[in-house]
């Protein structure tokens, strides 16, 4: 199986190391290979015969192509990780985005030409809110990897339109659901929610029941958006645990004891 990273020059790599990471402790033999460098990842081994084994060789492949993307865009990329499921991940800076894509999408070493799918986070309690996430894969090499930044509610992030089209009703679906702005994007308006719907509903900080709703009447033969009123009185709660609930079809549950009557 073709694997990232075998197809470009172990010299290259070295190359990039020694310029992005000389603080560290690398050490290179005669044949051009990485020996005890910080950046091998711990092999994960276990006995099981139902859970799914770690194919560490791949992992490591992995990984070692994000930092081959980290060495080659220092100035965008964050920082490279392993998700527990294998799956390569690159945080980026805000407005090296569309750079890095570009970079995974048009690179002979990565080749990553499609989009599997785009959304988003929404944290309210971080400065920057809201994390893009972009699934893509690579055909070629048949490996899968994740793009992710960060942003706000003004801050806005160019689209990935222009590398793969698919992207189009994916950040459209983000702009409608979360309120992030794309700029260079052909056609950027709602795509789930209704006209003049106001909001955004995925975000923590929209009410579950929503601003309007929307109802046919009789009377008007049309459909009437009214606000939604739903007052704290007309709520009832049930505090009590369900098996207490005899006292519903017992009268005297609740009456105190009678009281015993004395001996003559």
């Amino acid at each position: 199986m073709n694997r990232l990273l075998l197809k470009f020059p172990k010299t290259l790599l070295e190359y990039s190391f020694k310029r992005s990471f000389s603080s560290t402790n690398i050490k290179f033999n005669k044949d051009s290979a990485l020996v005890g460098y910080q950046f091998c990842l711990e092999p994960i081994e276990y006995e099981s015969h139902t859970l799914r084994k770690h194919d560490n060789y791949r992992r490591q492949n992995l990984y070692e192509f994000g930092m081959y993307v980290a060495a080659c865009m220092p100035k965008f990329v964050q920082k490279v990780q392993m998700q527990h499921t294998d799956e390569l991940e690159i945080l980026v800076a805000p407005e090296g985005m569309f750079p890095v894509l570009s970079f995974m999408n048009l690179h002979q070493h990565a080749c990553f030409n499609q989009c599997s799918s785009a959304t988003a986070i929404d944290v309210p309690s971080r400065e920057y809110r809201f994390e893009v996430v972009y699934n893509i894969l690579s055909l070629r090499f048949g490996e899968r990897a994740r793009v992710k930044t960060y942003t706000d509610e003004v801050t806005p992030l160019r689209s990935a339109y222009e590398l793969w089209k698919v992207c189009n009703w994916q950040e459209r679906e983000i702009y409608d659901m979360f309120g992030i702005i794309f700029t260079h994007h052909p056609d950027l308006r709602r795509i789930l929610t209704d006209y003049g719907f106001k909001g955004h509903p995925l975000r923590k900080d929209f009410p579950l029941i929503g601003y309007t709703e929307v109802r046919y009447d009789d009377g008007l033969k049309k459909l009437v958006y009214e606000p939604v009123e739903f007052a704290q009185e007309m709520r009832s709660y049930q505090l009590e645990s369900p098996w207490n609930y005899l006292k519903n079809f017992h009268e005297e549950y609740n009456a105190p004891p009678a009281a015993k009557k004395e001996k003559e």
